[in-house]
């Protein structure tokens, strides 16, 4: 029987987009071998299949089946039907293809007379294997990553693994070792698997680039298409029969975007001298080749063996491998750059809690600490004044009245001892906070101690830099809801007074409790120095 000359034997030009695909498979393609009695294709979606075997007096035994029928296996990315009887008279079987979604569909169809005929080497399925297992450990480490570094890289990166492991699964047939599925899942799950992989990848690589390794449009744009990827070849993946005429292409068609775009992101944050950019290049090189590959195929540009889809397998594992190094590389980047972050928010609260010239601790922080200050003990507060600083200031010149208020500053430190806590509250104004029995007695060795430290570090002034101060005693039962202003007006209403009674004095007193904290003098600032 000759074939008619609109029937074509090349292994290319495979089409999907008219509404019936049609095979034709002569008497030559099996004689030598056992009868077929099993049709074998590459998953994928369509709505029916009918075959006819026509003998040579023209007698036909026709067979149809929907999709639901279809059976998967453990065999590779493959399904199989059963055959009508073809017998030694048969001359030519014909199997017409309702709505087919892909050209592997068509390009990739066998007879055979084993049921597992067509299923991939045990050297193929093992290759995958490996391929889920380096997948999986990189998942691992995105988990453990994520529970330390809680960075959105790394989730999509653990989203984008999940993916893939998906697509190896059902694109590579794994998935039927575990369970049979109908081969609509099964069509349906490794193209959208892929689509989702895919844009998850390109919104990875715009949060996982340092700030500085994209232009404002390239990362708006990698976003923008990491989002594009995963709904438009989303869409066509899921090969509705209402689309069959064109989303087998537009699904390949739309990826087109999506690696132009990652290539040109990749390059331009490796000309920015991006580290991370390097990693993700390698990692991604074999697996753009793989897709440009695969997707020629997938448009019938030509047919090549299934043993072909190995290779994006293969990159995968490899992508996925080098990206997971990729991460922990930023991640103790991340983690050095946050505690050196920590170590110098810390050294500026140290700094903002400290007074830059005497090294004590200034208003800011003793206000913050000082109820729990109170409750440790420290009820005994003095509010200390140097006695005609300003003479200092103006005889002696400003450097010289910066080296007596550190002077004072070292008294008060290196005397009170570790039960009192000096704190400069500006100016020549200083507070000690003291705990402890005889705090009354101690303070005033404290302001005696003044004059007589600035002497020795300052030798030559006119006068000797004697203190006044206000000083305050209650109770640790009675201090409590007192707050440092409260303390300081009580304390500052006694230095008032010593320094009217002439100065270089004590005036202080215990309290039992305060029923009110008293009202701020008038002309508190303009006081006698």
């Amino acid at each position: 029987m000759t074939a008619p000359a609109m029937w074509s034997c090349e292994a290319e030009g495979f089409r999907t987009d008219q509404p019936v695909g049609w095979l034709r498979f002569d008497a030559a393609y099996w004689q030598a071998e056992p009868t077929p009695r099993f049709f074998f294709s590459r998953i994928a979606r369509f709505e029916s299949i009918a075959f006819a075997a026509v003998d040579d007096d023209g007698t036909m035994r026709t067979a149809t089946f929907a999709e639901n029928e279809a059976t998967t296996f453990a065999g590779g990315p493959v399904f199989r039907l059963p055959l009508p009887e073809l017998r030694p008279d048969t001359a030519v079987l014909l199997v017409r293809i309702d709505r087919p979604h892909s050209v592997p569909l068509l390009a990739e169809a066998r007879l055979a007379a084993d049921p597992l005929s067509p299923h991939w080497s045990m050297t193929q399925m093992m290759v995958l294997a490996m391929v889920i297992g380096m997948l999986l450990l990189p998942l691992l480490f995105d988990l453990g990553f994520f529970a330390v570094l809680r960075e959105r890289f790394v989730a999509l990166h653990a989203v984008m693994v999940v993916a893939m492991i998906c697509y190896v699964l059902f694109a590579g047939g794994l998935i039927s070792l575990v369970v049979s599925l109908p081969v609509a899942v099964v069509a349906i799950a490794g193209p959208l698997a892929w689509a989702v992989g895919c844009g998850t990848s390109a919104l990875f690589l715009a949060k996982f680039l340092e700030v500085d390794a994209q232009s404002k449009q390239m990362h708006i744009l990698t976003k923008a298409v990491g989002i594009w990827t995963i709904i438009v070849p989303g869409f066509f993946a899921l090969q509705l029969h209402a689309t069959q005429t064109f989303d087998d292409w537009l699904y390949f068609y739309t990826f087109m975007p999506t690696i132009a775009v990652i290539s040109a992101a990749l390059v331009e944050a490796v000309l920015r001298g991006s580290r991370s950019a390097r990693f993700v290049t390698v990692a991604w090189i074999p697996l753009i080749l793989a897709s440009i590959e695969r997707l020629w195929r997938g448009l019938g540009v030509y047919v090549g063996p299934p043993e072909l889809d190995l290779l994006l397998f293969v990159a995968t594992g490899f992508e996925v491998t080098i990206i997971s190094l990729a991460i922990a590389d930023r991640f103790f980047a991340i983690r050095r750059e946050r505690d050196e972050a920590v170590e110098n928010a810390e050294e500026l609260s140290r700094l903002s809690e400290r007074d830059s010239l005497t090294g004590l601790m200034n208003r800011r922080a003793i206000t913050a600490r000082f109820p729990e200050l109170i409750a440790k003990g420290f009820d005994t507060f003095a509010l200390v004044d140097l006695d005609r600083f300003k003479e200092v200031n103006d005889v002696h010149g400003h450097q010289a009245g910066d080296a007596a208020l550190v002077a004072s500053a070292e008294a008060l430190r290196v005397r009170g001892g570790r039960d009192s806590i000096p704190v400069r509250l500006g100016g020549e104004e200083f507070v000690v906070l003291l705990r402890g029995p005889d705090a009354i007695n101690r303070v005033e060795a404290l302001r005696r101690a003044i004059p007589l430290h600035v002497a020795r570090k300052i030798p030559g002034l006119e006068k000797p830099l004697t203190a006044s101060m206000g000083v305050v005693e209650m109770p640790r039962s009675a201090t409590g809801g007192m707050t440092f202003e409260d303390f300081y007006a009580r304390a500052d209403t006694l230095l008032y007074d010593a320094k009217k009674a002439g100065r270089n004095r004590m005036n202080y007193e215990r309290m039992k409790i305060f029923s009110e904290a008293p009202a701020p003098r008038s002309g508190r600032r303009n006081r006698a120095a």
